[in-house]
């Protein structure tokens, strides 16, 4: 009779001894995740529950086969999405914002149903190291995913989106939205490491020196590493700005009321957006650029001389161009979201038309199926174009400095090519970013809050200061470093002026573009390679599987 070789012990853990959770400790700890991560988000802001939310999807996902990550990573998805993204269906009922947040639900889903079976072979494998790193990696790639499909993705509330006030935003500057999410999700694994490594110590019985050593230094690395990544960017030296400076005034006018018919009224937008104008030019001085939010001219300019004329008197009251929204009736048979700039003495204005307009909200694929469920989709318009030139609008200040204004439009702001792209292709000139937009269908929820958060990351990404202004709110005027000392508050009037810092020049960030995310997928692809190679020999023989590694294969 042929003699039986014994089994080989493996970790199926970050750390030994402690057995991968049954699927309703799971279930629990994925539900706990997601509503942790939540809380990262406006109007919540606890910025670290991010870090601890990764940690505990990072639990609850460990090693699982892939139907389990699948149930899991949707559970945590939906307890994620459904709240943070609660502000899509304040006006048009919660069918829109349900499916939307399980739509975003799904590929925290994928991201999971994926990289448990790569731990699994790689823990098996003695690669616990590999196995973690695939945590980051994948939530690199599943936000690149879903950022970009379908129907050209909807990044809002990626991870990174979280962090405005945490110490880990300086990343932005380096890496962009992809690599603070991954030092997010790194900080989740660390701490799971640590939690790990603590209950298998407790688990042991602590005999000798060496074995207290071992417990100990299974704690204090995971733990010492998660301390130096939450501060050590700190440390990192943001570029200096120019020494050209821009006095900007931006003026959020008000609607009528909130809600899809803010603009039922003709005129009323349009009218509150130039008598905050005539009032900023008696107390304001000489300006460079006046900026009004998008839909700001509640009717077509081009094909309304009564608009045409309120807006001249406007731009000529504060002596300065007037960059403004409008949704003008162009080209036939479609729409046009566009920004204005009006220059003094010149009667057409230069134009930037959004160049990603929004899937159910400014259009609707295949209205004609989503009527079946929803017949609120005809009260979005049809045929909304698509912009094809880089925002940027050159301008002087009042000492003749050249400098440039770099629109994006609303939901743009959350897409970081579109930015980057005019940063990159633009001529280098000091310039100030531009987030124009409009909340008035989003009521007083944390929308507003949240895009300006965004906001505030991108001067850091970008080394630039933001002017951010909104028909309703949140408005106010972005450092290059993220901070601000002023916003407005939501369906109020409100004007201000900033002398801006203008930068200059590419960030780290700028010039790597896709490459982080590219580098995570190929990252999570090595990973994939090897926990598809042979088994690594423990040093030692064992008749059976560690109680960790029969528990891990359950689920």
């Amino acid at each position: 009779m042929a003699k039986l070789r014994p089994r080989r012990t493996y970790r199926c853990s970050v750390s030994r001894d402690v057995p991968a959770p049954i699927l309703p400790a799971r279930l629990l700890l994925a539900l706990a995740g997601g509503g942790a991560i939540a809380l990262a988000f406006p109007d919540h802001n606890q910025w670290y529950a991010a870090w601890l939310g990764c940690g505990l999807i990072a639990a609850a996902g460990w090693v699982a086969r892939w139907r389990t990550g699948f149930l899991v990573g949707l559970v945590a998805g939906l307890a994620y999405f459904v709240p943070t993204l609660s502000w899509s269906g304040v006006f048009v009922g919660k069918l829109p914002w349900i499916a939307l947040a399980t739509l975003e639900a799904l590929y925290v889903a994928a991201m999971v149903a994926v990289i448990g079976p790569i731990q699994r072979r790689l823990v098996e494998r003695r690669l616990g190291w590999a196995a973690s790193a695939t945590v980051p990696l994948g939530w690199v790639v599943g936000e690149w995913a879903r950022s970009t499909t379908p129907f050209g993705g909807f990044p809002w509330a990626r991870l990174a989106f979280s962090q405005a006030d945490s110490p880990l935003r300086n990343l932005m500057s380096l890496g962009g939205a992809p690599l603070l999410t991954a030092a997010v999700a790194t900080l989740g694994v660390l701490l799971y490491a640590v939690a790990r490594a603590a209950l298998a110590t407790r688990s042991r019985a602590l005999t000798s020196r060496r074995r207290v050593l071992t417990s100990s230094r299974r704690v204090l690395v995971p733990a010492v590493a998660a301390v130096a990544l939450a501060t050590l960017p700190l440390a990192i030296p943001l570029a200096g700005t120019s020494s050209t400076t821009a006095r900007v005034a931006i003026v959020q006018g008000n609607v009528p009321k909130a809600g899809l018919d803010f603009n039922a009224e003709r005129r009323a937008v349009l009218d509150n957006h130039v008598r905050g104008t005539e009032a900023l030019a008696a107390t304001a001085g000489a300006l460079d650029l006046v900026i009004w939010p998008e839909n700001a001219a509640d009717i077509d300019p081009l094909r309304n001389t009564d608009a045409a004329a309120v807006i001249t008197d406007a731009r000529n009251a504060v002596k300065a161009p007037l960059l403004l929204g409008a949704i003008l009736e162009e080209p036939a048979p479609l729409v046009s979201n566009a920004s204005l700039l009006y220059r003094p003495g010149v009667l057409d204005p230069e134009r930037y038309v959004k160049q990603h307009p929004v899937p159910f909200a400014e259009y609707v694929p295949y209205k004609d199926f989503f009527r079946r469920f929803n017949s609120n989709v005809d009260l979005v318009r049809d045929g909304m174009a698509t912009g094809t030139q880089v925002g940027y609008f050159a301008l002087q200040t009042r000492s003749g400095a050249p400098f440039a204004a770099l629109p994006t439009i609303c939901f743009e702001v959350a897409y970081d090519g579109l930015i980057r792209t005019a940063v990159t292709h633009s001529p280098q000139v000091p310039s100030v970013l531009v987030v124009q937009t409009n909340n008035a269908t989003f009521g007083y929820t944390a929308e507003s809050e949240q895009q300006f958060a965004i906001s505030r990351l991108r001067a850091i990404e970008h080394n630039r200061p933001v002017a951010h202004v909104s028909t309703v709110g949140v408005s106010g005027f972005i450092r290059p470093d993220g901070s601000y000392a002023d916003k407005s508050s939501l369906y109020t009037a409100y004007r201000a002026v900033a002398d801006l810092p203008l930068g200059q020049g590419t960030t780290i960030a700028d010039r790597l573009g896709r490459i982080p995310e590219y580098t995570a997928l190929a990252g999570l692809s090595l990973a994939w390679g090897l926990g598809r190679g042979p088994r690594r020999r423990d040093n030692g023989p064992s008749t059976t599987r560690s109680s960790s590694a029969k528990e891990a294969t359950r689920v």
